[in-house]
C-alpha cells in the first residue's frame, strides 16, 4: 500500500492510493485565501479601516477559508468621509450617530442640540475614527 501526503502553501491534500485494487481517495481539507485576492480586497477597502489595522486584517484574511470571501464582499462598510459630511450637516441633530448605530449618543445629541454645538464640533474630529472602528468590529465578526 502506498501512502502520499501532499502539503502546499495554498492547499492541504490527503492522497491515498491502494495499489492492489487501483483505487484512490482524494480529500481536499482546506483551501486558504489567495494572497492576490486578499491584497486586492484590502486595496479596494483600505480606506474603511485605520492604517494600523490593515496588516492585522491581511494576516487574518490569509488564514481564512476561501468560502468566506463572498461574505467579505457583501459586507456593508460605512465610508468615513460620508460620515464626516453627515456630521457637518446634521451632527447637531445626532444623525451621524444614528447612522453609525450609536443610538444612545444620537438621542443625547438630539436632545441637547449637539451639546449646545460643542459636542457636534468635537464629533467632526472623532466621527471618522469611530466609523473605521465600527467597520473593523464588523470585519472581526466575520473573520473571527
Amino acid at each position: 500500500m502506498l501512502f502520499l501526503l501532499l502539503h502546499s502553501g495554498l492547499l492541504n491534500y490527503k492522497f491515498y492510493i491502494k495499489t492492489p485494487e487501483y483505487t484512490s481517495l482524494f480529500t481536499k481539507t482546506q483551501i486558504k485565501m489567495d494572497t492576490q485576492k486578499v491584497d486586492m480586497f484590502l486595496m479596494a477597502n483600505g480606506k474603511y479601516f485605520e492604517g494600523h489595522q490593515v496588516p492585522y486584517l491581511r494576516e487574518r484574511l490569509l488564514l481564512l477559508d476561501d468560502s468566506k470571501f463572498i461574505l467579505l464582499q457583501s459586507m456593508n462598510l460605512k465610508d468615513p468621509t460620508t460620515s464626516l459630511i453627515i456630521s457637518l450637516l446634521g451632527g447637531s441633530l445626532g444623525i451621524d450617530r444614528f447612522i453609525l448605530g450609536d443610538t444612545g449618543l444620537g438621542i443625547g445629541k438630539l436632545l441637547t442640540c449637539g451639546g449646545l454645538g460643542i459636542w457636534a464640533i468635537v464629533d467632526w474630529f472623532l466621527i471618522m475614527g469611530r466609523t473605521r472602528e465600527i467597520n473593523f468590529q464588523n470585519m472581526q465578526s466575520i473573520i473571527g
